[in-house]
């Protein structure tokens, strides 16, 4: 080992020390993961009080300034996008009545979806906190471009955590300028290339915009959480501002709690916990099946939307937020239906080839394809939350498993292929170096009543870093650290 390298090294252990610290200090932690001894969560209390520091890159990843600034050009189109698409009820039951058929999950959700459009919604109030991610792609040339993964509209994770991993990656630079000057492009500048990041003062600002539009001052937001969260930090944050900068109370509960202790008032179906009216019902869970081990976590999800509170979101925007919606408008023509041609044009600019399994001739096309080539594709089911897709020869094992009437429930997606960059990784206190490849998301927020929109606007971005041989992303699945671009 040459005293270049111990010097590297020592370097790199000092500022991974300083950045763990750091984490400590300012909130940037999550649970640890319960040991196999510990009983399963059955409520929203919280795992002993333990935490670690959560999986961040100890530098920024590059990412280019003009696909930054485009992504978050796009936001505000994307949201006027789930919205014109989520009020036509004809479309939305099209899709549905099929893909109901082939996927339980998202039929128990349009079954609630059929029910409150049966009997009348009361609350013209909505509110949308989505994220829209992508990957850097290289067509050949060596010029990038983004190109959307998919567009998350219910639980959009980590707008906390991921302001908290800008704040860091400053605080860094500032202490070790020499070591960011030595790893990253020479046109590194702190000051320009290390962007604000507006997302913990964005989602809170849309809760409490629509919170104060409910009209009920002494009225609470519930956040709607799984049993044992880990990653109930990022979380309580969103909970901090919305007190001390707006004033608003929030509670958390799981489903289960919902069902038991909520109930509904008046023509107007208002919903109250107790003697506590509810203005917001927020959700940081109920977008997987695991979510919904029974009945009473089904009757809590329809009774609150069945209810007065404004939902966040609402399962129309649920259902909206559907893979093969996703791909459905991809489809030539289709999104020029709910938006203007000019914003259905730069739209298109980032979608990637989506194609439909079926048993349509495109979608028998579709399934040859991924049969003859597996690698040049994803393989998709109607899942959010990571570790869920198929990848290489599992695409061609998976389709051959699944009988023809079920391959609906799937979307096979071009495989994006990044240029990887190199960073350094922090786990559990441990560094890796490694070739990485990064997913941007951009958060967004909609609040309209009727036909008067209150908020359209892109709303701050999160960064996950991977090593280039994961195929997943997710952080709070074990996949992916929390990074932040450099520009």
């Amino acid at each position: 080992m040459t005293a270049a390298t111990t010097a590297a090294e020592a370097d790199t252990g000092s500022l991974r020390d300083a950045a763990v610290d750091w984490c400590f200090l300012h909130g940037l932690v999550v649970r640890p993961p319960p040991s196999p001894a510990s009983p399963p969560p059955s409520s929203t209390a919280a795992f002993p009080s333990l935490a670690t520091h959560a999986p961040f890159a100890l530098l920024p990843t590059p990412v280019p300034r003009t696909c930054f600034r485009r992504a978050e050009r796009l936001q505000p189109l994307f949201n006027h996008m789930v919205h014109t698409v989520a009020q036509d009820e004809a479309f939305v039951r099209r899709v549905m009545d099929s893909l109901s058929q082939v996927d339980s999950f998202t039929g128990s959700c349009y079954e609630i979806y059929k029910s409150v459009m049966a009997e009348g919604i009361t609350q013209r109030i909505v509110l949308g906190l989505h994220r829209s991610d992508y990957l850097l792609h290289d067509g050949g040339d060596g010029h990038l471009q983004i190109q959307q993964v998919e567009l998350n509209t219910i639980s959009a994770s980590f707008a906390s955590l991921s302001a908290k991993v800008s704040d860091l990656h400053r605080h860094l630079a500032a202490l070790r300028p020499d070591i960011f000057r030595g790893r990253l492009p020479a046109s590194f500048a702190a000051a320009e290339s290390l962007v604000e990041n507006r997302s913990l003062e964005a989602l809170p600002k849309g809760i409490a915009a629509a919170h104060a539009l409910y009209g009920s001052p002494n009225a609470i937001v519930v956040m709607v959480v799984q049993p044992g969260e880990r990653n109930r930090f990022d979380q309580r944050w969103i909970d901090m501002v919305l007190l001390e900068k707006y004033g608003v109370n929030v509670i958390r509960k799981s489903l289960a709690e919902l069902n038991n202790e909520a109930r509904l008032v008046g023509d107007l179906r208002k919903l109250f916990i107790g003697t506590r009216e509810v203005s917001v019902v927020y959700y940081r869970a109920g977008y997987t099946p695991d979510d919904y081990p029974g009945k009473a976590e089904w009757a809590a999800r329809l009774l609150v939307e069945r209810s007065h509170a404004v939902k966040c979101p609402n399962v129309t925007y649920h259902l909206v937020g559907a893979k093969k919606v996703q791909q459905i408008l991809a489809e030539p023509g289709m999104l020029e239906k709910f938006v203007g041609e000019a914003d259905a044009r730069e739209l298109r600019t980032c979608f990637t080839g989506l194609y439909p399994l079926d048993e349509s001739p495109a979608g028998l096309a579709a399934y040859e394809m991924a049969l003859r080539s597996p690698d040049r594709f994803v393989l998709k089911p109607q899942r959010e939350g990571g570790g869920n897709n198929f990848y290489g020869a599992d695409v061609r094992t998976q389709l051959m498993r699944v009988p023809a009437k079920e391959r609906n429930a799937y979307i096979l997606m071009d495989l994006i292929r990044p240029p990887p960059a190199r960073n350094l990784l922090v786990r559990s206190g441990a560094v890796v170096e490694a070739d990485v490849i990064s997913e941007l998301g951009i958060y967004g927020v909609w609040l309209s009543e009727g036909s008067v929109v209150h908020l359209n606007e892109a709303g701050g971005h999160l960064l996950r870093t991977k090593t280039a041989s994961s195929h997943e992303g997710g952080v709070a699945a074990g996949f992916a650290v929390l990074d932040s671009p450099a520009l």
